[in-house]
């Protein structure tokens, strides 16, 4: 028996038909959650232990910038129909035959140890981005680095006792450690954006994952781990603003600790790109100064909770290089965040068996992010407006029809799931009582289906961060996604599913925007605080439009976004 995700659920007829839908009530798919996947009876534990297809929040970062003035799909996916999905990277349909995602992915794994990796492709239609030969070649090469350096080998032993007696010397391998802040959705786009730049300059990434992201992830890279060892034998201070500072990268070159002649380099440096600290750090690393110099420091330790992917294309040192990786610019986090977040079994459980008790079978799936930042300065009734405002505008929900509440079923009835993520209950329970209460006008029968509602988020909590990832994969498994701006949350979803969302605007002091939401310019993330400050010019500049493929997003006018190359 599975445990029961909600405290009640709903069953209605739909159109004064035959066909019926449980619907669950008072759930809410939230950015965290408290409630376990619901049991539909149709498919058990075991069964999803021995069948093929078996399992094994972000903090709003969208604050006000300190310088502004204010197919018909059985339970088992491999019949794959053309579906009339309106985002664009998911028109191709064809049966997923690929569970290397085109070289993606490195064969030879276990793959009961972590049965997503290679299973992933059987639940979502093939991506049409395909990596560029160049990264396929980056990655192979960076799983041999870290096989060779990673935690548990002579070179990690020795790397270790080099710092450990402060000295500054390699000794060949050379380590960025990722340190987390804030909530799960900036962690990943953080952690995703730290791995491109140890693919840049040939570090060995290692992730501090705490308890509180414990097994949320399979190990990503083969005969090794990418878990910051808690042995580690040296204590490395971080951990308030004075140690930072006196650490840190910029303060290292301001004062002479990193130098030209680095006669004594230092044993370890700290990188601080967490948008909310000082930005000594910030200017230092993406105005670029002394690359080289940075890259003898052996240990790095990398603080941020930002997406900061896109300024390895405005840096001279790295540009080419990410341009050979990424030829197709929106792709960065699509391709990294595939190759590098794999649900754990005990994740992949959470997805599988909410998946086939109530989305497996529909023909469309829709997923709608919606966020609340404030809610003392935000009405959840405002936001659910403006999400209507948006869903029937777009026509992305069907309207349903008034005057015809007994409608006899259609022949070859479509029918459409959708998925609700939210803290809280509101939205879930409107739209599930519109659809109860009416038909369509179009004859679909809608099922509406909400994971949990926590009402609050709370940090440092594994099992809220377990279901949050849960629900983050669900939403990225949707046909149409709508995501409210400004949410990492919404941004895991889009960029691992290859989605192109529609944005919901942010509502702030209940000052509304016409219209409710846009088609965001790509699936790529934001990076909410972009450099602003032109080093060789000196001056400030406009990082939105310096070139073609950077353009400022929907969702936040001062980041900016990776977009095609040949976007208007």
């Amino acid at each position: 028996m599975f445990l029961i995700v909600q405290q009640r659920s709903k069953t209605f007829k739909v159109d004064g038909g035959d066909a019926e839908i449980n619907v669950l009530a008072g759930g809410g798919a939230a950015q965290t959650e408290k409630s376990e996947v619901a049991d539909s009876g149709n498919v058990t534990s075991q069964q999803l232990v021995d069948e093929p297809f078996a399992p094994g929040h972000d903090k709003g970062s969208c604050l006000s910038r300190p310088d502004e003035k204010q197919d018909n799909r059985t339970s088992a996916p491999e019949f794959l129909k053309q579906s009339d999905s309106r985002n664009d990277s998911s028109q191709s349909s064809r049966m997923p035959d690929d569970k290397l995602l085109d070289g993606l992915l490195a064969p030879g794994f276990d793959e009961r140890s972590c049965l997503s990796r290679y299973r992933s492709s059987l639940f979502r239609k093939i991506s049409p981005h395909k990596p560029s030969s160049y990264l396929l070649s980056k990655l192979r090469r960076y799983e041999d680095l870290h096989k060779r350096c990673g935690p548990r080998t002579k070179s990690y032993k020795k790397a270790c006792k080099r710092l450990k007696s402060g000295h500054g010397s390699s000794g060949g391998c050379n380590y960025l450690v990722w340190i987390p802040i804030n909530g799960l959705g900036n962690r990943m786009i953080s952690l995703a954006s730290a791995f491109l730049y140890a693919l840049l300059t040939d570090r060995v990434l290692l992730a501090e994952l705490g308890n509180d992201m414990s097994g949320l992830f399979c190990e990503p890279f083969p005969n090794s781990s990418w878990i910051f060892p808690k042995n580690f034998p040296h204590k490395v201070e971080f951990r308030n603003h004075d140690e930072r500072h006196a650490r840190g990268y910029g303060n290292q070159l301001k004062q002479g600790i990193i130098n030209e002649s680095m006669e004594s380099v230092p044993s370890y440096t700290l990188l601080n790109l967490d948008h909310s600290d000082y930005d000594l750090d910030r200017q230092s690393f993406y105005c670029n100064q002394n690359p080289s110099l940075l890259q003898k420091v052996p240990w790095l330790f990398l603080i941020s909770d930002q997406y900061f992917a896109p300024s390895f294309f405005l840096t001279p040192t790295f540009n080419q290089e990410v341009q050979r990786m990424f030829p197709e610019k929106e792709t960065v986090f699509h391709h990294l965040g595939r190759y590098l977040f794999h649900p754990s079994n005990e994740a992949w459980g959470r997805i599988m068996r909410f998946y086939q008790a109530y989305l497996a079978n529909a023909d469309e799936r829709i997923g709608l992010q919606i966020r609340v930042f404030n809610t003392k300065t935000t009405k959840v009734q405002t936001v659910l407006d403006e999400l209507f405002k948006c869903t029937q505008k777009e026509k992305l929900l069907p309207q349903v029809d008034p005057q015809n509440p007994a409608a006899a079923p259609s022949k070859n009835q479509r029918s459409k799931a959708i998925l609700v993520t939210s803290l809280y209950t509101e939205f879930y329970e409107n739209i599930s009582d519109t659809y109860w209460a009416k038909p369509t006008v179009t004859g679909e029968v809608i099922g509406v289906y909400q994971p949990s509602h926590d009402e609050t988020q709370h940090f440092g909590d594994n099992m809220q961060n377990m279901k949050a990832w849960a629900e983050m994969y669900l939403l990225s498994m949707s046909d149409v996604l709508v995501t409210s701006g400004c949410s990492t949350f919404g941004y895991v979803a889009q960029g691992l599913g290859g989605l192109k969302p529609w944005v919901l605007y942010k509502v702030e002091q209940e000052h509304t925007r016409d219209p409710s939401c846009v088609r965001d310019l790509s699936m790529e993330p934001c990076f909410h605080y972009p450099p602003t400050y032109d080093c060789r010019r000196k001056k400030k500049m406009n990082a939105g439009s310096l070139f073609p493929y950077l353009k400022h997003c929907e969702d936040l006018n001062w980041g900016v976004k990776l977009v095609s190359d040949h976007q208007e």
